[in-house]
């Protein structure tokens, strides 16, 4: 049922009764402002000036406003928690002013506009490019004016690096410097600079890229101390070092050139090294059969002469039988050497000497004549002129003593 229906008395939404209009704004602010006013000690809320509450008063009004501004007082130094999480470091800074580094966890300071916090990352791997820069894609795009520098010989090369530093002092790295990473990549720039212009092209093209990076990270660290920036050089990485592209054909034969003399020296090497020891094994041997030979050459002296040293004895004690021993020794010797056939023609009956142990062959059988046929032991005997009852032996007993009795004529 509608408010202006019949029978209601066309009463209005405002509680009012006629054809009266919408109350007056004035009127309305006018009663907010009168229950505000009592709540801290200024009336009953009713709208009139001269009325006072029966239960409010000064002291009321008080204890509002402190309860007010406790609150108020209490969230503003709430405002002033802060967590650091891991990984961070807060620099806690006071008008303005350094005045500690948390570590990770909860902190409070004095809130805005007193006191302030700056959380920074000690843990992110930051990187220096110098000499290119990477856009999007992960494309290397050169940086002519960083890349380019002079060599010890006056020549160009073209290098580009890479340095990744990290934060280790908060305070110097936020108010030492007003850019620290843009500082850092002009410090890492000189010193490479400085560390190029100290060697030759050819040794930063070859085998120095390793040595240049380490001097350059030292130049670099000591550089970053004297500064107290704040940071702390983690690596210094070559990406590239090769000649202007104006020259890389002729830099190339010329590489091309070192390696080949490089490849020749390692052959000469090998093979040397594959002579000399066989040399020395040969020279080592024959020296030691050398000495083997001088050995064996005194010895055999030694014992001859002992030898003779001994007969000598023999003679003087003996004279006639060391001489008869001597010469039997000398022909025995030397007719056990001779192949030739010895006849006595003085005797009556001829002596046939013939070396027996020459007519057997080396299994024992006796050879055969030139006829073919053996020659056993009677054949022999018969042959020699010696009868049944005659030994070779004697004959050849016989023998030995016409020759001695010849030999002593």
């Amino acid at each position: 049922m509608s408010w202006n229906e019949p029978g209601r008395g066309n009463r209005d939404p405002w509680g009012s009764s006629g054809n009266q209009g919408p109350p007056d704004l004035d009127e309305v602010v006018k009663k907010l402002r009168g229950k505000f006013g009592g709540l801290f000690g200024g009336g009953n809320g009713s709208g009139g000036e001269g009325d006072s509450g029966s239960g409010g008063g000064p002291g009321m009004g008080t204890a509002g406003i402190g309860i007010i501004v406790g609150i108020v007082g209490l969230v503003w130094l709430a405002s002033g928690i802060y967590i650091i999480d891991e990984g961070f470091r807060g620099v806690e800074l006071r008008f303005g002013a350094y005045t500690r580094t948390t570590t990770p966890g909860p902190h409070w300071h004095p809130p805005y506009p007193i006191g302030s916090v700056e959380r920074v990352n000690v843990e992110q791997r930051r990187v220096a490019e110098i000499g290119y820069q990477t856009t999007a894609g992960d494309r290397a795009q050169k940086v002519a004016r960083e890349a380019l520098m002079l060599t010890q010989d006056e020549n160009i090369v073209d290098v580009r690096l890479a340095v990744q530093y990290q934060v280790n002092d908060p305070r110097n790295f936020r108010f030492n410097f007003r850019d620290p990473d843009n500082t850092l990549k002009q410090v890492a720039e000189s010193a490479l600079r400085e560390v190029v212009g100290k060697r030759r092209l050819d040794f930063v093209l070859t085998e120095g890229r390793t040595e240049v990076a380490q001097e350059t990270r030292r130049v670099l660290s000591e550089a970053l101390d004297r500064y107290q920036a704040g940071l702390e050089v983690v690596s210094v990485d070559i990406q590239d070092v090769q000649p202007p592209e104006q020259v890389q054909g002729a830099f190339e034969d010329a590489i091309m050139a070192r390696e080949d003399e490089q490849r020749k020296i390692n052959q000469a090497n090998a093979y040397r090294n594959e002579i000399l020891p066989r040399a020395q094994g040969e020279a080592a041997r024959i020296r030691e059969e050398a000495e083997g030979y001088r050995q064996q050459v005194v010895a055999l002296a030694e014992g001859e002469s002992d030898r003779f040293m001994a007969l000598l004895r023999e003679y003087e004690q003996a004279p006639e039988v060391t001489r008869e021993r001597l010469y039997l020794d000398a022909m025995s010797e030397i007719l056990g050497r001779s192949s030739k056939v010895m006849i006595d023609s003085s005797s009556g009956d001829p002596l046939l000497y013939l070396p027996l142990d020459r007519l057997r062959d080396g299994s024992g059988r006796a050879r055969s004549d030139g006829a073919g046929n053996a020659l056993d032991s009677d054949v022999l005997n018969r042959r020699l002129g010696t009868g049944a009852g005659q030994s070779p032996g004697s004959a050849t007993d016989r023998g030995r003593g016409d020759l001695r009795s010849r030999g002593g004529n």
